[in-house]
């Protein structure tokens, strides 16, 4: 099923959307908020999957869906833990310094805490402050569980995998270094996340969802054109299960919590670093590894990252071409 939470309040209201995502029923008789369906899924899920049931069916009352009327769909979260997925990424923006990766990268997840009480709605601007920040996009999959025990294994953390949605995982790449150089972490440019309009359950990507995996493209536009088309299946160090795992190794995850892939990045096909896809490669998820790529092959970086009015849409679609969550579609604006 695919779940929605319209803006209303603080915690926005629960809503059922059609596959097509071209229809909406009134979950709210239910669970008022995704989070209080998360907080007792196992009772509810089976009510919501019948009103979807009926919503595909057309026998439910519905209204037109539309996606600027939602927020992400849990607006603020207990938890958001973002990881690294992705390996390929991490090369690449340490390779650019002259920086070795540690053995352990490849056996241990990059993870961290961010900031979870205030995401933008995914056709929300993303506020701009100072170009010395140099704002990126990046574009991710995460994914939101039930409660997680401490502990568990990767297998048994894939079972607590309730839903799955979109990420634009919002970096000011200009703070992280003095941040990471105090030793401490990410804080001040992490700033607010968007996801995806819709959250969907696994069965709903069919074979598509295998091994924790979504394999799938995610298509990132930037200014109106393509700039990456990396497949999420590709190229995984670690599966979003094993990130789940991760995050739950020392403390239990309370339900509605979102644990992140990382940038999705892919390697070209004979192993180099990936080409724009003007070029007829799979292009990029975030402005800092075409950056990190031009460094490598030309000595600088001659991108630049984001300005007011650039505009970004992160959207994956399914082996027929349908929209699978809705698509983050947000423009920076200068405050």
């Amino acid at each position: 099923m695919k779940l929605a939470s319209l803006k209303a309040g603080r915690d926005g209201q629960l809503v059922v959307v059609s596959k097509d995502l071209t229809r909406y029923a009134d979950a709210s008789a239910i669970a008022p908020t995704l989070q209080a369906a998360l907080d007792d899924w196992g009772t509810l899920a089976p009510k919501l999957e019948t009103l979807s049931a009926r919503l595909n069916a057309g026998e439910a009352t519905s209204h037109s869906f539309d996606q600027g009327s939602a927020h992400s769909p849990l607006p603020r979260a207990y938890q958001w833990a973002d990881g690294s997925a992705y390996i390929n990424h991490v090369e690449l923006v340490r390779k650019a310094r002259g920086a070795e990766v540690p053995e352990s990268f490849y056996s241990d997840p990059l993870m961290y805490q961010g900031g979870s009480d205030s995401f933008l709605a995914p056709h929300e601007d993303i506020p701009f402050r100072d170009a010395k920040e140099g704002m990126d996009m990046e574009g991710e999959v995460a994914v939101i569980t039930d409660d997680v025990p401490m502990g568990v294994s990767t297998a048994e953390a894939a079972s607590h995998i309730k839903l799955i949605c979109l990420v634009n995982d919002v970096s000011l790449r200009g703070l992280i270094p003095g941040e990471l150089a105090k030793g401490f972490g990410f804080f001040q440019s992490k700033p607010s996340s968007a996801f995806s309009p819709v959250a969907v359950t696994p069965d709903e990507l069919g074979s598509a969802w295998k091994d924790s995996k979504i394999h799938l493209p995610l298509n990132v536009d930037y200014n109106g054109a393509p700039f990456g088309r990396a497949n999420a299946g590709v190229d995984a160090t670690f599966s979003l299960a094993d990130l789940v795992a991760h995050a739950a190794k020392t403390r239990p995850l309370c339900a509605g919590s979102i644990i992140g892939s990382g940038t999705i990045s892919n390697k070209d096909k004979d192993g180099s670093p990936g080409r724009p896809v003007a070029e007829g490669g799979l292009g990029y998820s975030c402005i800092a590894e075409i950056r990190t790529i031009e460094t490598i092959n030309d000595g600088a970086a001659k991108t630049p990252f984001m300005s007011p009015g650039d505009t970004v849409k992160i959207e994956m679609r399914d082996a027929s071409g349908t929209s699978i969550f809705g698509a983050i579609e947000q423009t920076v604006r200068a405050v």
